[in-house]
């Protein structure tokens, strides 16, 4: 074999090596950016909610005998408008609905801007389909009106009824109207206000806060970023606004490790699901696992008198057979430091629910062997 082709069969292995390296071989950790991981303190959206009245219903408004205030609101718009109604007694609405109007200001809207409304019904109309909802001041907080809406609705639902049979599909009671609001006031935020912003962490966590504040500091220089706590660091910002844009524009895509997080297990005792993290492991213990059952069943029988006789009367008793059930336990070891999602695997194979998971857990919790911390929710 010549020297070239001693060269060729050499570089072919090591490509081969190469190209296999990318199955075997661990992947990085992925990084996450700090705006995945943080929020600027103060910029958020705020609630706003209105009271108003969709007009235009095909006969599924609110009735008034049941909602009064309907009746109401509708006189004080008329008078509003310079209408005055002769006898409010009289009047009966089929197509005029109360509505709550609801919708979230976003950070740094503007006057001018349109935002998306939520309608739903406040008293007891059957169907919003085809109604216009009339001008209606959306308020913040602190009263202050923020946005106006008003617009046709669009219903996701459907249905029809006919000699006493329904069929209904989603709800008809609420819509939505996309761009509906007007935005008529900004909210001030504090990102251009004082020498400092804070930046709040989804989740305390000293390493996590640590790691910002790092990062920021190696990307900025020294001094430019401090942890507070667990959960706030403060960043020193720069004078003018449109330095503070490109600045924040700049911190927020600095990529922060993920360091792994406290164990925790919550569990939901009503729909009997548990969700745990990597972090959960268990020490050194043992888990039984059986069933007790017990089974009541009543059968009722009639007694009555002979064909002829001539005093007694038919009487009904009941016949109850009662069972007990008990399954044989089962006796599981668990290693220490067994992971928590082995612990379970083995546990469903013997037959547990959900319900005896939650009951499993707590009592491991109680013994010491659980290392996490464990929610009810």
């Amino acid at each position: 074999m010549t020297q070239t082709d001693r060269f060729v069969r050499a570089a072919l292995v090591v490509a081969a090596v190469l190209a296999s390296a990318a199955l075997w071989w661990p992947a990085p950790a992925q990084a996450a950016r700090i705006k995945e991981v943080a929020s600027i303190q103060g910029v958020r959206s705020n609630q706003l909610v209105g009271y108003g009245l969709v007009v235009g219903l095909d006969g599924t408004g609110d009735q008034t005998t049941s909602a009064p205030f309907a009746t109401q609101s509708l006189l004080a718009l008329l008078q509003q408008m310079g209408v005055t109604a002769p006898n409010s007694s009289s009047i009966q609405l089929k197509n005029l609905a109360t509505v709550m109007v609801t919708a979230q200001l976003p950070a740094f809207a503007q006057p001018g801007q349109t935002i998306d409304v939520n309608v739903s019904s406040l008293a007891n109309a059957k169907s919003l389909r085809g109604g216009t909802l009339v001008s209606t001041p959306l308020k913040g907080a602190d009263g202050q009106i923020y946005a106006m809406a008003q617009g046709n609705l669009i219903i996701g639902g459907a249905g029809a009824s006919a000699s006493g049979s329904k069929v209904q599909i989603n709800t008809l009671a609420s819509g939505r109207i996309p761009e509906g609001a007007t935005v008529e006031r900004a909210v001030a935020t504090p990102i251009n206000q004082g020498d400092t912003i804070q930046l709040d962490l989804n989740s305390s966590d000293f390493a996590t806060a640590s790691e910002v504040v790092r990062v920021i500091n190696n990307r900025m220089g020294s001094g430019t970023a401090d942890a507070l706590d667990g959960r706030a660091v403060r960043v020193r910002m720069p004078a003018s606004a449109d330095s503070r844009v490109n600045f924040m524009a700049e911190i927020e895509n600095l990529d922060v490790r993920q360091f792994v997080p406290a164990a925790k297990v919550v569990i939901n005792a009503r729909t009997g699901s548990i969700v745990m993290n990597q972090a959960v492991t268990i020490a050194a213990c043992a888990v039984a696992h059986g069933s007790l059952s017990v089974t009541i069943s009543t059968t009722p029988s009639v007694s009555q008198p002979g064909p002829f006789a001539k005093v007694g009367q038919t009487t009904v008793t009941e016949k109850s057979d009662i069972t007990i059930t008990q399954q044989p336990g089962s006796l599981v070891q668990m290693a220490p430091g067994t992971k928590l999602a082995d612990v379970v695997k083995a546990l469903n194979s013997l037959g547990a629910t959900p319900q005896d998971l939650l009951a499993i857990l707590q009592a491991m919790k109680s013994a010491g062997a659980l290392t996490a911390e464990l929610e009810v929710i």
